[in-house]
């Protein structure tokens, strides 16, 4: 199929969202459709097979756009939908894929010249906004209609997590809907020189978070756990990987707040493509994010890399992680602790669960799944 894909994110960047939209992407592309890749001005600039990278115009002042609503974002929201239609118009395209909030400019595609979309659904963009702007509650129900639009005239949805494929089929029961979940990052033989335990001089029990540090990631929740945490047990090290000059700035200086500076290691960003090397280095990972309902794409490849994770309770992590593949704790800083110790103290407990989780992900959660569920959705959507 000739296939234009919009993406609302800066591309590329080793994150999230763009890094789900180049495994997309160079699937699509194996698998014979001719792609047109519709993204922001702002990324890295790579070569992909099969798939043709276009951007908006650049704008001056634009630039560093985070996660989430932002009014950068919007801006830039703008002059991609005026891309898009630019686009439309001169390639004949079958469909339209459309990522996230793309959806609106792909229903408004629909509706002019009578493309039909997909609606590749990561998260649940009502809750992601009243999450963020709690203000905002006035709009929910608008958003909810928005989205509940967006997915019955759709041609089909995929789905990210097993929450959304509800949503789903809450509103539109026999619409074609696929349940694809992230993968797996790690890549095998990828070795580097930095040995974290040698150069931060670690000898105790090594933690580690990978991620940004926005709000819903919960680090302030981590934070506190892990003072209450060291207070028990001394040795414990935590390591964070990712993160901006400020936000890293902005909880070094918490860290000192909470007298553990000498216990936490901010290290910022390392390559996506050297993930397993230092995940391979912790002996507990962490993920306390507490907002969302769409699962972190790095969870994939924490069980993937043997390790035992401590993470939270709630729907955004429940609906992968089970008691037999991690630690779930309530997302209180007391449980928080709890977890932490309770896996610091047992080897036996940390190999145990890290094996099992890695089985888990190996069978469920791997780029030969995701790519054989991905195949089968696309076959339906022409047959």
């Amino acid at each position: 199929m000739n296939i234009l894909l919009l993406a609302p994110q800066p591309f590329y960047q080793d994150r999230g969202t763009p890094i789900a939209v180049k495994v997309l992407v160079q699937t699509l592309g194996e698998q014979g459709h001719d792609v047109h890749l519709l993204v922001f001005a702002e990324g890295e600039e790579i070569v992909i097979p099969h798939v043709t990278i276009h951007r908006h115009i650049s704008l001056p002042g634009i630039s560093n756009i985070k996660p989430g609503l932002s009014v950068k974002k919007l801006i830039c929201d703008f002059f991609l939908f005026l891309k898009c239609v630019q686009l439309v118009r001169k390639h004949e395209f079958q469909i339209v894929h459309a990522v996230e909030e793309s959806v609106f400019m792909a229903m408004v595609i629909k509706k002019i010249f009578k493309i039909p979309y997909v609606y590749d659904m990561d998260s649940c963009m009502s809750l992601q906004l009243i999450d963020k702007f709690p203000s905002l509650g006035l709009v929910r129900r608008t958003m909810q209609w928005l989205e509940k639009a967006a997915i019955v005239n759709s041609k089909g949805v995929l789905a990210v997590c097993r929450s959304l494929e509800e949503m789903v089929k809450k509103y539109a029961p026999d619409k074609l809907t696929a349940r694809i979940e992230d993968i797996t990052l790690l890549e095998s033989g990828n070795e580097g020189e930095e040995d974290l335990r040698e150069e931060l001089g670690i000898q105790g029990i090594l933690l580690m978070y990978v991620g940004n540090f926005e709000k819903y990631q919960g680090i302030d929740l981590l934070l506190d756990g892990f003072k209450e945490a060291v207070l028990r047990k001394k040795d414990l090290r935590l390591v964070l990987i990712g993160g901006n000059k400020k936000d890293i700035q902005l909880y070094k200086q918490r860290s000192i707040k909470l007298g553990i500076a000498t216990n936490v290691f901010f290290c910022g960003q390392r390559p996506v493509n050297m993930l397993g090397y230092y995940l391979g280095q912790a002996d507990i990972l962490v993920s306390p994010r507490i907002q969302g309902n769409n699962t972190p794409m790095k969870i994939y490849s924490y069980l993937d890399s043997g390790r035992p994770v401590v993470a939270t309770n709630l729907p955004t992590h429940t609906q992968v992680l089970d008691e037999e593949i991690a630690c779930l704790v309530r997302p209180t800083p007391a449980n928080m602790a709890d977890g932490i110790v309770a896996l610091a103290e047992n080897k036996v407990l940390r190999e145990k669960i890290g094996y099992q989780a890695r089985r888990r992900v190996q069978e469920e959660y791997s780029l030969p799944a995701f790519q054989r569920k991905l195949a089968t959705f696309y076959e339906k959507l022409q047959g």
